[in-house]
């Protein structure tokens, strides 16, 4: 969890929107728990990404694999037991992350010590729709 809470707060730190931890521990092998957030630009995407590994690797703590960075709209950062995954707007919409994740245990933002007054809601499952 306390890994959890210094991914989370560096996100936090640099305004990351939706933010939410779900617990996947009993539901994959890969990893104990999923932070997803959103950045509101393919630059905020890249900061946001790039806070919480320069955060971490300062606190001693080092990425073990990372994707996405160059394109900045869906960045992967992931450190063993928490996996991170920042999205632009309309890509976490279209993969669905968190209703992929729906029956996951979602951790309160004030249980890693942040207040959630300036964090939008979890953003809501999208329906996309292709023209015929």
């Amino acid at each position: 969890m306390k890994l959890a809470r210094l991914v989370a707060t560096a996100a936090y730190d640099k305004k990351a929107e939706d933010l939410v931890v779900l617990d996947v521990e009993s539901k994959t092998s890969y990893c104990d728990l999923v932070v997803l957030c959103t950045g509101s630009t393919g630059r905020h995407v890249k900061a946001i990404a790039a806070h919480v590994k320069d955060s971490l690797t300062d606190g001693g703590i080092t990425a073990i694999g990372h994707e996405g960075v160059e394109l900045g709209r869906w960045v992967l950062l992931d450190f063993g037991a928490v996996v991170l995954h920042v999205f632009d707007g309309h890509l976490r919409g279209h993969y669905d992350l968190d209703g992929l994740w729906a029956d996951a245990r979602r951790i309160p933002l004030e249980d890693l010590g942040l207040d959630g007054e300036n964090i939008e809601a979890p953003i809501h499952r999208r329906v996309h729709t292709r023209a015929s």
